[in-house]
């Protein structure tokens, strides 16, 4: 039996989706293979051990009672929990899985934390975790590693607007102002026209210290669940069609005017061409045990790579499950193999 520290919640625009995929993976774990012990993390950052009813974590009230101020022991090689309540207690685990989506938790600093006092992680750590979450530099590893990426200009804070407009219009419009690090599409603007590039550039600068002006891609997302080390599972390509504007996170968690296709209506060989290009992907951004590759494809059938989300949504009706299961692993059969390929690793 081994004792997983499940850490949720977070400094994050996406704490509430943390909770839900939290909740999902929580309620599909093998607690007779796994015990979970639950973390969660406030929006203001406290650390609280939780013993309180799961139904809790999906309305979101968790953090309202049968909470215990907590902090991991950073003694390399001893991974406890320490509660602070007085009681000297500690609470000892295997491994940690950190459910955070986005900005302080998905994008390495969690990752690093657990890698500094030796903690075995359950997922990408902090290298691969970091690069993933920038835009730019993820993008730079791809095409180094010969997959076409959207061309796109980098600009940090304070340059000039002027300088801005004119990479737009060298991009030429429709174009997208993109955060480097951001998450679910926070920051995110489809630019139209030139006009309407300084309140998106605000709103990105807002969301984050560097952002990107790229490219619009004709075409439609596509994206392809990697799970393993040395050997890689894939699951079924998905397809997402869009009746109008993008995938923005309104549109990633209401589906309002867009719907997901799993398996993708595209060719056969053309999802083994995506299925084969997110393995590549996955190891030269250093990724381990899971991770949602996505996908632009034009027309021409053209693949170009968007992002590597390290810590995708775990929801039963979320993408990376739904890909898993379209190559017949249950939600409880997937949980079950991220946690052993997770726990092996270290093992090792």
């Amino acid at each position: 039996m081994k004792q997983i520290l499940v850490l949720f919640g977070g400094c994050s625009t996406e704490y509430g989706v943390s909770l839900q995929s939290a909740y999902g993976i929580l309620t599909h774990m093998d607690t007779n293979r796994h015990t979970p012990l639950l973390v969660g993390i406030t929006r203001d950052g406290k650390w609280l051990f939780y013993d309180g009813p799961l139904s809790r974590l999906e309305n979101g009230t968790w953090c309202q009672d049968r909470c215990t101020p907590c902090t991991l022991s950073l003694d390399r090689g001893r991974s406890h929990l320490l509660l602070l309540d007085g009681s000297d207690r500690r609470l000892s685990f295997d491994a940690a899985f950190p459910v955070l989506h986005g900005k302080n938790g998905e994008d390495g600093t969690v990752q690093g934390l657990l890698e500094l006092a030796g903690v075995p992680i359950i997922g990408c750590g902090a290298l691969s975790s970091a690069l993933c979450m920038d835009k730019d530099r993820a993008h730079k590893l791809a095409a180094l590693a010969g997959i076409p990426v959207p061309r796109s200009t980098l600009f940090r804070r304070g340059a000039p607007l002027s300088d801005m407009a004119a990479a737009g219009e060298s991009l030429g419009y429709p174009l997208f102002v993109k955060p480097v690090r951001s998450g679910s599409s926070f920051g995110v603007t489809r630019v139209e026209k030139s006009e309407e590039l300084k309140a998106a550039v605000e709103l990105a600068f807002a969301n984050d210290r560097e952002i990107l002006l790229e490219e619009a891609v004709s075409g439609f997302e596509v994206g392809c669940a990697v799970l393993g080390r040395e050997t890689l599972t894939v699951g079924l390509v998905d397809e997402i069609a869009l009746s109008q504007g993008f995938f923005d996170f309104e549109e990633k968690y209401t589906l309002k005017t867009s719907s997901i296709h799993c398996p993708a209506r595209i060719a056969p060989e053309k999802a083994r061409e995506i299925q084969e290009t997110a393995k590549v992907l996955f190891r030269a951004l250093d990724c381990q045990v899971f991770a949602r590759v996505d996908f632009f494809l034009t027309p021409e059938g053209r693949i170009l790579f968007n992002e590597v989300n390290t810590i995708p949504g775990f929801t039963p009706h979320s993408r990376y499950p739904s890909m898993m299961a379209g190559i017949g692993l249950s939600f409880p059969q997937l949980i079950d193999r991220i946690l052993e390929t997770g726990v092996s690793q270290w093992a090792r």
